[in-house]
């Protein structure tokens, strides 16, 4: 397979493995029912303010593997968004950009390096947290189409592009351009097609086309419609060639270039069966029933999402206003309906949804209304890096919940809850050694999520203080003590509190000899030497 060279490439293909982990610091928690308490939550549903590449490391010991449906609204890089590059990597190249706003073509040269450096990591974790049958779709222009398929392609495997959505973004001409575009592209990949049977859902039919089927002849089988009972000829075989006699005995001919869908013995079975329509007096030129059970009520997603079912950016604009009661500074936000379209396609009552570039909060505004068409439970997680993230991003959720419009709340609430989280501390200083100001328990939870690649869901307790958890067999310990020294001796085996196939125990200090150690099936790692980084 082809692949995609560009400056700094080789020094960010594994940088998110080099981005230190940084803990979530609960800021507060917001309930439409009781606004007063700010308690954390505990609802599933979170905003977190911080750069995203960062915010993606911290999620990993809590979501990898977890999350069903990612959105993401990257910029576009067309110069006009000012975007800044600055992801902290150790290279000369890239080093020289940090902190650089991202301009036109004519004031960065290399503008398109600095956006597939700026992508390539932020895809590479959100590969590791999207769930065995997640999906993933990607908002993007013709600026940067080309090079962001070709990072996919490497990132998540050519066999697993699953389409490119085509969203006709606007309905108006735009004259002031060499040539008017409608559209945006929306590029749609799952983590492995293997384990996915239908890579997405089937759309429930619409209106319109549940009224194409009706039932004039009382079929026993229920409402139907009628569709061609001929086919192009390319691949026909000869018994598919023949004169068909109605039961009124008139006699069809195909049409040049086709033939009949089934052989003449199969034709007329269908006939008998009355499964093939020839009009209500018989003489019409007959066609195959397509029953309403059939279609199991539903259709198969096409490519191309038209304005009038997905709305545009000016209706998004206008949501927006509508929200705020002022002009607010996204000049092309996404349409919550677009969102809530990708949602019906990717997504169950129970799917975590995450949006790592979240902008206005149109994800969070589309999972809450999607819930409330279908009495879902879906959760979403938004990452915002720019500081409206409290005043734009956060505010939108919270008039979401509660109502909004000019005229008193003349959009009904959704309701619902969600915490607001900043980054925190790192977890390892500078010199290598545990940051104690993150607490223990983000300590736990780190060391449990290295050894097991799990979520730690125990908590800690005072008649097994050192406990992280059991998990296939194994016992995972973590014996420490802020400011003090731990050793793992036969004195303080008793730390653990029942016998299991093996144990895997951290401390500062061991004082048992490699044999015992082995005798007794304990697998011992030094604090902070044998934490694993990630």
């Amino acid at each position: 397979m082809p692949t995609l060279h560009w400056i700094g490439k080789d020094k960010v293909v594994n940088h998110h493995t080099e981005v230190p982990f940084r803990v979530l610091e609960h800021k507060y928690g917001y309930r439409g029912d009781n606004p007063a308490d700010t308690s954390e939550t505990h609802s599933g549903n979170k905003i977190i303010h911080g750069d995203n590449l960062e915010a993606l490391k911290a999620l990993l010991p809590e979501y990898e593997g977890k999350i069903d449906c990612v959105y993401i609204d990257p910029p576009y890089n067309t110069g006009e968004e000012g975007w800044v590059y600055n992801d902290n990597v150790n290279d000369s190249h890239i080093r020289k950009w940090l902190g650089e706003v991202v301009g036109a073509e004519g004031e960065d040269l290399s503008r398109h390096d600095k956006w597939l450096c700026m992508m390539y990591p932020r895809l590479r974790l959100l590969r590791q947290l999207l769930s065995k049958t997640g999906v993933l779709f990607i908002s993007i222009d013709d600026n940067e189409f080309a090079n962001l398929k070709s990072i996919c392609d490497e990132i998540f495997g050519i066999n697993n592009f699953i389409t490119t959505f085509i969203w006709e973004k606007r309905k108006n001409r735009e004259n002031r351009k060499v040539v008017s575009c409608r559209h945006d592209y929306i590029l749609c990949y799952c983590l492995d097609i293997r384990n996915t049977e239908r890579c997405l859902n089937i759309l429930p039919m619409s209106k319109d086309a549940l009224n194409r089927y009706q039932n004039p002849d009382n079929d026993p089988r229920g409402l139907w419609k009628s569709d061609p009972a001929t086919a192009q000829a390319g691949h026909a075989t000869s018994s598919q060639f023949y004169v068909l006699t109605a039961p009124n005995g008139k006699k069809h001919s195909l049409p040049n270039g086709r033939c009949w869908l089934y052989t003449e013995e199969v034709m007329n079975q269908m006939i008998a069966d009355g499964r093939i329509w020839f009009g209500e007096h018989g003489n019409n030129v007959p066609r195959k029933k397509t029953y309403l059970y059939e279609k199991d009520r539903g259709l198969t997603p096409e490519t191309i999402l038209f304005a009038d079912d997905v709305a545009t950016n000016e209706i998004a604009k206008n949501n927006l206003k509508e929200i705020f009661s002022e002009q607010i500074p996204f000049a092309t936000p996404k349409p919550y309906q677009l969102i809530e379209h990708l949602l019906q396609l990717a997504s169950n009552k129970d799917s975590i949804i995450l949006d790592s570039f979240a902008g206005s909060g149109t994800t969070a505004h589309a999972v809450m209304k999607k819930n409330k068409e279908d009495g879902g439970n879906r959760k979403y997680i938004l990452v915002e890096l720019m500081d409206y993230a409290e005043s734009i991003t956060a505010e939108r959720v919270r008039r979401v919940i509660n109502g909004y419009g000019e005229v008193k709340k003349a959009v009904e609430g959704l309701g619902g809850a969600f915490d607001f989280y900043e980054l925190g501390e790192p977890l390892f200083l500078p010199d290598g050694s545990l940051n104690e100001r993150v607490g223990v328990g983000k300590m736990r939870e780190y060391i449990y999520y290295t050894e097991t690649h799990d979520h730690l869901t125990r908590k800690q307790d005072s008649e097994s203080p050192y406990l992280l958890d059991y998990l296939d067999g194994t016992g995972y310990f973590f014996y420490y003590e802020p400011e003090e020294i731990t050793t793992l001796s036969h004195d303080t085996l008793k730390i653990v509190p029942r016998k299991a196939d093996h144990y895997v125990i951290y401390a500062d200090v061991c004082a048992i000899s490699k044999e015992q150690l082995a005798q007794m099936n304990i697998t011992f790692k030094k604090i902070p030497r044998d934490i694993n980084r990630f």
